[in-house]
């Protein structure tokens, strides 16, 4: 049964600016762990879906003979080619979405979908990556989250503060999903499911946890009010008192993907 998702293609055309100076990337590790988990050998092609500023893209570039990168949204594909050329690795960028999957995106081995998946109608998603991943591919599921731990302190008073500026933000039931990610896979194709996490220590400037709040799309449809203002003092004002004499916040950020898998394509499976 297909999932009721509102699609709001304009909804990062502002917060975009903030992604890549404000967004976490994820640990390169991870990518690594990924790689070997499923297999991916320097022949084989992969699809990063809703890539964002492309941190997935770029970190699998190595692992690919072919990434190619989608995002609805052209301010977040600008974003997502500055960093691919800083980079040095040749992605191929294409304005679509999960509702324009085809035969024309060609065959992967690995679709990777990084704080994305909530957007798409899963369901439906799943399916037509069933017709687009080779026989032994996967799924990959990526997130980020902050272990409780002394150095991540700071991290309730942040998000205190991005909660108060989304309470009125009209996609906000839909970002709190009620059926979790792994129920969704259990019931697709790709119902074998494996978890990867790798923690890694951080050193952040304040100024980087302002973007990082401007970065959210909720904080920008939700309270009225100038978030590069009202939220920037908020978030600088909040977060300064957790930094040390050379201004850096010390945190842990705690990189995780949930791979998917066909059942019948595992090892033992």
């Amino acid at each position: 049964m297909a999932e009721r998702k509102l699609f709001y293609p304009e909804r990062f055309k502002t917060a975009s600016r903030y992604y890549t100076t404000g967004r976490p990337s994820y640990p390169k590790l991870l990518s690594r762990r990924v790689a070997d988990l499923v297999g991916l050998e320097r022949e084989a092609a992969v699809l990063d879906l809703g890539t964002g500023p492309g941190f997935l893209a770029i970190d699998f570039a190595p692992h690919a003979k072919a990434v190619t990168a989608v995002d609805p949204s052209p301010e977040m594909l600008a974003a997502a080619r500055e960093n691919a050329a800083r980079a040095d690795v040749a992605i191929q960028f294409v304005q679509g979405s999960s509702y324009e999957l085809g035969q024309h995106l060609g065959r992967f081995k690995l679709v990777t979908i990084g704080r994305a998946f909530h957007w798409m109608d899963r369901v439906e998603t799943l399916k037509s990556l069933d017709g687009l991943i080779e026989r032994g591919g996967a799924v990959a599921l990526f997130g980020e989250s902050y272990p409780e731990v002394p150095s991540n302190t700071w991290h309730k008073e942040f998000q205190a503060l991005i909660d108060k500026y989304s309470t009125e933000d009209p996609a906000r039931p839909q970002i709190r999903e009620s059926v979790k990610n792994e129920a969704v896979l259990l019931e697709s194709a790709f119902s074998h499911l494996e978890r990867i996490s790798v923690l890694e220590r951080r050193e952040t400037p304040v100024e980087r946890f302002v973007d990082r709040a401007l970065s959210f799309a909720a904080t920008w449809h939700g309270r009225p009010g100038s978030r590069e203002e009202d939220l920037a003092v908020e978030i600088r004002k909040a977060i300064a008192k957790y930094a040390g004499a050379d201004g850096l916040v010390r945190e842990v950020l705690e990189g995780h993907a949930l791979i998917a898998r066909r059942p019948d394509e595992t090892p033992g499976g």
